[in-house]
């Protein structure tokens, strides 16, 4: 039964990673309004209904990686003796190593296309909430808190600000050409940015 488990949560994984991979490959070639559920499902030779089981929008398969779901395994596997934002900073270090150039390459081209087109701009306030509950109930678990203790909450939402103010550019939205988002944030080498805000917000935020 659990190598069964195993197997069902494998082939999810690759169809979900298929998805992606197909709908950034067609918003770069046709782009994000002139390519649909049904173009992007027919490549991943899916249903639309199977789409919609992965992503519940169009804007969410691009605002969606699974940087989130490698971060918490990540977490887990920090020793129960570190402290909640130590422990953070040391899980997004081995998440940040655990991607390839081609999965950098994608989670470049989402995060560029989640300042260009603003139905994914607009849907982005839902992913940050998204990332505040996974964020929480990590820490939970980790504080033996519960998961709306205030400050659990507060703690997260400050993790998720931070990486917000490191990615997002100075300037959203004011005309056509002006929301491009530096790549080098979105690679690798952004690990030492965010570990720096990290480390702010271990020492309390000092100015």
């Amino acid at each position: 039964m659990i190598a069964q488990a195993s197997l069902r949560e494998r082939k999810k994984a690759r169809t979900r990673a298929a998805l992606r991979e197909h709908a950034l490959r067609l918003f770069r070639e046709q782009g994000y309004q002139a390519t649909t559920v049904e173009q992007i499902a027919a490549a991943a030779e899916v249903s639309p209904s199977t789409f919609f089981r992965y992503f519940p929008t169009k804007e969410d398969v691009v605002l969606q990686d699974d940087m989130d779901v490698r971060m918490l395994a990540a977490l887990a596997r920090q020793p129960p003796e570190l402290a909640p934002l130590p422990a953070i900073r040391a899980a997004f270090r081995e998440t940040w190593d655990s991607f390839t150039p081609g999965e950098w390459e994608e989670i470049g081209q989402g995060a560029w296309l989640s300042m260009e087109v603003p139905e994914i701009r607009a849907r982005a306030m839902n992913e940050f909430a998204r990332t505040i509950n996974v964020i929480s109930g990590a820490l939970a678990r980790r504080t033996g808190r519960r998961y709306d203790d205030l400050r659990v909450r507060v703690v997260a939402g400050a993790i998720v600000g931070a990486m917000m103010a490191i990615f997002l550019p100075e300037r959203l939205g004011e005309g056509e050409g002006r929301t491009e988002l530096d790549a080098s944030l979105m690679s690798p080498g952004s690990v030492e940015r965010i570990d720096e805000a990290l480390a702010l917000l271990e020492a309390g935020l000092p100015l």
